[in-house]
Parts: C-alpha cells; sequence; structure tokens
C-alpha cells in the first residue's frame, strides 16, 4: 500500500497514534476479508463487500494523512 510512501509510512507509525491504530485496522480488514476468502473463517459475500468498503474507507484516511504529512 502506498510504496513512494513507505519512509512516511513507517516514521508515522512510529509517531503517530492515530495513523498506527487506521494502519493496524486496516491491515486486521485486509486479514480477515483473505481469513474468509480462503474459508479460513465464517463469513459470507455480503461480509466481504462490508468488509472491503470499510477497509477502502480506512485507506482514504491514511491516504489523507500521508499526503498532509508529506506536505509539511
Amino acid at each position: 500500500m502506498f510504496p513512494e510512501y513507505r519512509d512516511l509510512i513507517t516514521r508515522l507509525k512510529g509517531s503517530d497514534d492515530h495513523f498506527r491504530r487506521l494502519f493496524d485496522k486496516h491491515n486486521e480488514l485486509d486479514q480477515r476479508i483473505l481469513n474468509i476468502e480462503a474459508r479460513i473463517e465464517a463469513g459470507s459475500d455480503d461480509d466481504i463487500h462490508r468488509l472491503k468498503r470499510e477497509k477502502l474507507q480506512v485507506k482514504d484516511q491514511l491516504y489523507v494523512l500521508l499526503k498532509k504529512a508529506a506536505a509539511a
């Protein structure tokens, strides 16, 4: 996710609690989606779509924070 911001992501994960929580939430949602798709975790197609929407919203929030931090 956002390879052009790799260094900034590392820095923000260590210094910004809000960013770190969002980053962790994004990874958690991604893992849940993969687990449901692999039938490791129970879930329906509707669950997958809901989780993907939520993951995209979190990703959008992360991008906004990255853009602000890059401009500062």
